[in-house]
């Protein structure tokens, strides 16, 4: 009996930020900013790769509990924790940031600066008063499109990754506060074997 060979495909995706977006680099700028924007080496904001993994897996999970959907889950993002051996996932989900030709207009043209907007909040006391020490001030980025890939993915699962990505509407620092409602959509299927 012959079994047939697993096809894999990349995947193109588009985050579209509706509102202004929070992901942490872990760093403060001194007294000014106390949790600054993840950047690349030209100070344009990204989405890392594992940030989108996890909420991709976690809705795939939500998703589909038959345990056919559950191999290919675990084939696409692997297989951690104390019941199972660690096995990495098949998948690699790149960063999710401008394009190339809108990063080196934004970046030639100094408008980098134009992307970022701070925000001051502080702890308010049951008396209506702020909280001593509790002012923090936080970099986001403005709303726009950002686009990466998820490489080597099995065809059998991008229907499951297209419908997780639809349940996604918020990303980010901040999600109960308003920020970083999204909507992720696949923009571009390319079969591995057509592109040899």
């Amino acid at each position: 009996m012959e079994t047939e060979e697993k096809k894999y495909v990349d995947i193109t995706f588009v985050i579209e930020f509706f509102s202004n977006w929070h992901c942490g680099s872990g760093l403060a700028a001194g007294a000014d900013v106390d949790a600054l924007v993840i950047k690349n080496k030209d100070g344009l904001p990204y989405v890392p790769g594992r940030t989108l993994k996890g909420l991709l897996r976690e809705a795939t999970e939500d998703l589909y509990e038959d345990e056919n959907s559950k191999v290919i889950i675990n084939e696409i993002f692997g297989i951690s924790g104390e019941k199972e051996a660690h096995k990495t996932g098949c998948a690699f989900f790149d960063n999710a940031g401008f394009p190339e030709y809108e990063a080196k207009v934004i970046v030639s043209n100094s408008y980098t600066k134009y992307l970022y907007q701070t925000f001051a909040s502080t702890a308010i006391d049951e008396n209506g008063i702020a909280d001593d020490n509790s002012l923090r001030k936080i970099e986001t980025v403005v709303p726009c499109k950002l686009q990466g890939q998820i490489l080597n993915v099995p065809e059998n699962g991008v229907d499951m990754l297209n419908n997780a990505a639809m349940m996604i509407k918020r990303m980010g620092t901040g999600r109960n506060r308003g920020y970083g409602r999204c909507k992720i959509t696949i923009s571009e299927i390319i079969n591995k074997e057509e592109e040899a």
